[in-house]
């Protein structure tokens, strides 16, 4: 049952005006009861058609409960993390598992619900893909946790994940972000992490950071790092808010002080110098909550977009001279059609029209619905939610994470949002739930036409499940050539939702990476551009990215839906460097690795 959320004496906007007030109730949102996980292995055919996507979280190794540190006193961070990542941090093919953990927050004691109670030691896990295929080509998913072993041992209240290999060594590293700095992580090789924050100068000075981004913005081949900071927040200046039944409620984000975001550039050695205020000219105040990098106006330098929470959105053009320059005004990214700010939460960057350029989606709070921003080819956009059929099934949803994936590979980029309310929702007050902000999950197919349809209720029984959904990070994890989803709940468990969808459509995987080191493997090329060309077919472009979504990092390599045609492509990559290379008949239904130099140069 679906009912619309009613905002009592307050509009949308006054929310985010008036800050110790009103927040929002809902009219009634009945939660589904929870269903177990479906099992391993992952080709295995239920009686019928089988679901979309089903959750194998549990049952494939991953347990895992976010412990977001509630004691009852409402504290604002509670209701912001966790984010997720999907990264191959032992070079084996396999996309492994990085978990973002929560801590005690105050002095209180954790509620007595056990749902929400620690579970063990209270730090970041590490999960490594163990999946293994059978002579009959099925793939029996499991997990083994690895945080022992790993020298991951970070018991701060966490926020995000970012990975890239910002040494060129060819092994992945990890930057975590939270409530009081960051913790950069160097992948040693050899299953080990080593904590190089101070090393490194990336310790964000104490602030609350929530989405990263690894990004070679200069272009010389080193990734820098931009680090999204929200507000300025203690515990000790913890406002207190209202809902309209007059009860304690979580604040709007306009109760506090928003801090700059950071840019970070890597000097090739090892450490990175903070260049914010020379690079970011005019300013990067936030409250920033996510981050997309590409190059949005089509210059061959990757730019970057930030979705601020409840004041503009800034799109960050880069000049090329190591500065960038806020755009988002003029281009029509700052705002929504009404001329309003949203509070903005995540965001993903992708050609979902296929037309050759990175078009966006900002996932908002309910009564605002999600914005599309269709980008004209030179940074310029025009919001058209209401038209391509995202804004009205949004209405409702606070949304999060989100992405851009094509599930049923017809060539056509859908969208996914998790979704997870700020304020509480009454109904579910009334029935004592202790975290009363549940809210299910949402699926749009591309329609092709510039249209969607949610098609949620069709995709598995795992969206009628209703929890506080943050995080997303998307990638193949059993790399049979559908995109799964890794969601992370806050103070709830992580699901893992495994592709089942069977079609006769074909894929193209690419992993794309630099040229390596003697005796090290390659990095991926982050920000590289691949056009797929196919005779008599609209050439699809695809980009090499593990940002976006919310506060959480994706599967770096590239995996493109063909629909039914089986001819192999052309595929002209654009490195970040500025190089571009071709090749010819590129096997398809298959993952292929493609390194910088071995193509046709063009």
């Amino acid at each position: 049952m679906r009912c619309y959320a009613k905002t009592a004496v307050m509009t949308s906007r006054a929310r985010w005006s008036v800050p110790i007030l009103v927040l929002l109730t809902s009219a009634c949102h009945r939660p589904a009861a929870e269903t177990p996980p479906g099992g391993v292995p992952s080709a295995a055919a239920a009686p019928g058609t089988p679901e979309w996507f089903t959750d194998i979280a549990k049952s494939s190794g991953i347990d895992f409960v976010h412990f977001n540190g509630m004691s009852g006193a409402l504290y604002y961070p509670e209701i912001m993390a966790p984010g997720v990542a999907l990264l191959d941090y032992d070079n084996d093919g396999d996309l492994d598992v990085y978990l973002v953990q929560g801590q005690m927050l105050g002095a209180g004691k954790p509620v007595a619900d056990a749902t929400f109670a620690p579970q063990g030691p209270l730090r970041d896990r590490l999960f490594r893909n163990d999946t293994s295929v059978g002579a009959d080509g099925t793939r029996t998913i499991w997990f083994t946790e690895v945080t022992d072993t790993s020298g991951i041992d970070i018991r701060s209240y966490g926020m995000g994940v970012a990975v890239g290999d910002f040494n060129n060594d060819g092994w992945v590293d990890v930057y975590r972000t939270g409530l009081h700095g960051s913790v950069m992580l160097r992948n040693n090789g050899d299953g080990t992490f080593t904590d190089v924050t101070r090393q490194t100068g990336t310790d964000d000075h104490g602030d609350w950071g929530v989405s990263a981004s690894f990004v070679d913005y200069d272009r010389d081949g080193w990734l820098d790092l931009f680090v999204g900071n929200y507000l300025i927040y203690s515990l000790e200046g913890d406002v207190h808010c209202l809902s309209v039944s007059g009860q304690r409620d979580y604040c709007p984000p306009n109760s506090y002080r928003a801090r700059p975001s950071r840019l970070y550039h890597n000097r090739g050695n090892g450490t990175f110098e903070d260049v914010t205020a020379r690079a970011l000219v005019g300013g990067a105040y936030g409250p920033a909550l996510g981050v997309a990098t590409a190059d949005f106006n089509g210059d061959g330098w990757i730019d970057l977009y930030v979705a601020n929470d409840g004041q503009p959105n800034q799109l960050w053009i880069n000049q090329r001279n190591g500065t960038f320059k806020d755009t988002a005004f003029v281009s029509g990214s700052a705002v929504n059609s009404t001329g309003n700010a949203t509070a903005s939460m995540g965001v993903d960057a992708a050609d979902f029209d296929n037309d050759g350029d990175d078009d966006l989606i900002i996932t908002n709070w309910l009564d605002q619905m999600n914005t599309l921003f269709v980008n004209d080819g030179t940074g310029n956009f025009e919001d058209r939610k209401a038209p391509s059929g995202l804004g009205l099934p949004s209405l409702a949803k606070t949304g999060f994470g989100t992405g851009w994936l094509d599930f049923d590979n017809d060539g056509w980029l859908d969208l996914f949002v998790a979704n997870g309310s700020v304020a509480t929702i009454e109904a579910q007050a009334r029935a004592k739930e202790p975290f009363p902000l549940r809210m299910t999950n949402q699926l749009y197919r591309n329609l092709g036409s510039g249209r969607f349809e949610d098609v949620s209720s069709r995709a598995g029984s795992v969206f009628g499940i209703a929890n506080v959904g943050r995080g997303a990070a998307f990638g193949d994890v059993d790399n049979d050539g559908r995109t799964d989803i890794l969601i992370g709940s806050a103070g709830g468990p992580v699901r893992l939702l495994i592709n089942r969808v069977r079609n006769d459509n074909h894929w193209l995987g690419l992993r794309l990476v630099g040229t390596p080191s003697p005796g090290r493997p390659p990095r991926d090329m982050l920000g590289a551009r691949a056009e797929v060309v196919r005779p008599g077919a609209t050439t699809l472009v695809r980009r090499a990215r593990a940002d976006g979504s919310y506060a959480s990092a994706n599967d770096p390599r590239i995996l493109v839906g063909l629909g039914p045609r089986a001819d192999a492509p052309l595929v002209r990559v654009r490195w970040p460097g500025g190089r571009t290379e071709e090749w010819p008949g590129v096997a398809i239904d298959r993952w292929t690795t493609l390194t910088e130099g071995s193509g046709h140069a063009r």
